[in-house]
């Protein structure tokens, strides 16, 4: 079964190969036997007992599957610290400027810088430490107690033994004090017995709180924290009362909120009928919409609209960098938002931060009259007020005793104090209004004067010749053999132009027209705009 490097085999090899394992794993057969004489076992499968192609493996083993390789020189020694190797008494050359070890540089050098060094003094020269290199093992790499001096946590011991010494101490104190006052009391006289025992309850009491302390951590696990195998380790109080009734416990009915025992989730309410304040679970959707999961969801909407808009963020690669950038967003939007109040603060005011009409002025009365009818409206005694814009009015510029647009004519706008159409212009007054109708008058009288002084002359109708781009008279006889002619010249024409190839070397050009030319050409032209141009010629 456990064969050496895989070789090439007939189909009867092959066919004896599978009858010999058969044999052997129904016991037949004896089992096959590696190079020391171990007896292999013929249920192991084959991907197990084949050995790789690289070990060059020539008998059937299994030293493929234990540990072949040799280990190194590991050790589980540790530093020898505060070692020292050799005291000398003068520099030397290549040693610490600062205290003359030759192990360091003045760079590494861990002793106060002098104010000399002992390369110049030559005196207070450093012993040279102790340089070890170990080799560790997978294990002792990640030891975390290796090296560690076990005679120093005797301090720990004794710091430990004096805490309950002088706790001792102080309990026979307090008895001693509380037996004294005992003893004046009894010789004072009075019933002292009633006495003596409540204050041996209270001594019973007081060292019953001495070791308080030891029970109020019954509820504490101690667990590893983010360890692989070492690490940190950190208290955990288990939160939970064994008492509690589990959440899939609450409702038995099958139709309730679904439990998952894979997650261990409820989503929905078990009880939703219950009593808000009776209620100790209310579903897992109940924490996942309040307190820091919104929040955290809040957080996880914001990196992902981030990370669509272009940005490089990503909560799951770097959540510290999309919380920072969650803050600043959520303070520059409070920014944004306060600027933006108080831009429409400054614009249109706060009414609400106005100081408030006093009560007697609310609630005051006067002594006016107002008359009203019978639908409610004011006859007198008030008179009614206009609608003001957010506009300015009533705003007077360039000398004008009038705002723009309070004057039309000849669709126009202007000015009713000077009667101009130009905005912005400087009112001229009456003087101006005289100036414009002396010179509108005057432009209306030249313009009469012209119409009386115009001779209507008859226009003279010339001979309508027959040219390029003009109709033919009417007494107009053409020539039919001509104009037979002229529509073969003119069919020819237009041959060539969709051809050029059939135009001749030596073109002989004549610019005379004739009346029979100009109808050929007329007859042949496509009209663009005739709906039948299609099928014609």
């Amino acid at each position: 079964m456990a064969t050496a490097s895989v070789a090439f085999k007939s189909r009867e090899d092959h066919r004896k190969q599978i009858e010999l394992e058969e044999a052997r794993k129904a016991g037949l057969a004896p089992a096959e036997v590696d190079e020391d004489g171990k007896e292999i076992n013929p249920h192991i499968p084959q991907y197990m007992s084949s050995a790789p192609w690289y070990l060059n493996s020539e008998k059937p083993s299994l030293k493929h599957q234990r540990k072949w390789k040799s280990d190194p020189n590991y050790t589980k020694s540790w530093y020898d610290r505060g070692a020292k190797v050799f005291h000398a008494e003068k520099y030397r050359k290549g040693a610490c400027a600062n205290c003359g070890a030759m192990t360091h540089d003045a760079k590494s050098c861990m002793e106060r810088p002098r104010k000399m060094g002992a390369k110049w003094t030559n005196i207070n020269i450093a012993p040279d430490e102790k340089i070890e290199t170990f080799e560790l093992d997978y294990d002792g790499k990640r030891d975390r107690w290796n090296g560690y001096d076990t005679s120093s946590y005797a301090r720990v011991v004794e710091r430990y033994e004096a805490r309950d010494d002088a706790r001792r101490k102080f309990n026979k104190e307090q008895q001693l004090k509380k037996l004294e006052e005992k003893n004046n009391n009894n010789d004072s006289g009075g019933g002292g017995d009633s006495d003596g025992e409540d204050e041996d309850d209270d001594l019973r009491i007081d060292e019953a709180k001495v070791d308080e302390s030891k029970q109020m951590d019954f509820a504490k696990v101690e667990k590893r924290v983010r360890t692989t195998g070492g690490g940190s380790t950190g208290t955990v109080r288990n939160l939970r009362i064994r008492e509690d009734t589990a959440k899939y416990l609450l409702n038995l009915d099958v139709n309730s909120a679904h439990y998952d025992p894979k997650t261990r989730s409820m989503r929905e309410d078990p009880l939703p009928d219950a009593d808000p304040n009776d209620k100790f679970y209310g579903g897992d959707n109940q924490y996942r919409n309040s307190g820091q999961a919104l929040e955290f969801k809040e957080l996880n909407i914001h990196a992902w609209e981030a990370f669509d808009k272009g940005q490089d963020i990503h909560m799951q690669a770097a959540p510290s960098q999309a919380e920072l950038l969650y803050k600043n967003y959520i303070v520059i939007k409070d920014k944004l938002k306060s600027r933006t109040k108080e831009t429409i603060m400054e614009k249109y005011g706060n009414a609400a931060a106005e100081e408030e009409l006093p009560r007697e002025l609310l609630l005051g009365q006067s002594e006016r009259e107002i008359e009203y009818d019978r639908a409610g409206r004011i006859i007198k005694g008030q008179e009614t007020a206009l609608p003001r814009s957010k506009y300015e009015e009533d705003v007077y510029i360039n000398n004008h005793t009038s705002v723009w647009g309070s004057w039309w004519k000849d669709h126009q706008w202007g000015y009713k104090c000077c009667k101009q159409v130009i905005r912005n212009s400087y009112c001229t007054g009456a003087a101006g209004i005289e100036a414009a109708e002396a010179a509108s008058d005057l432009m209306k009288a030249n313009i009469a004067r012209k119409e009386a002084s115009e001779d209507t002359q008859t226009p003279v109708e010339g001979k309508r010749l027959a040219t390029w781009g003009t109709d033919l008279p009417d007494d107009l006889v053409l020539d039919e053999d001509l104009l037979a002619e002229a529509l073969k010249k003119e069919d020819q024409r237009k041959r060539e132009e969709k051809d050029e190839r059939k135009r001749k070397y030596n073109v002989k050009w004549n610019d005379e027209v004739t009346a029979e030319d100009m109808e050929a050409y007329r007859m042949k032209r496509v009209h663009h705009d005739d709906p039948m141009k299609d099928f014609l010629h």
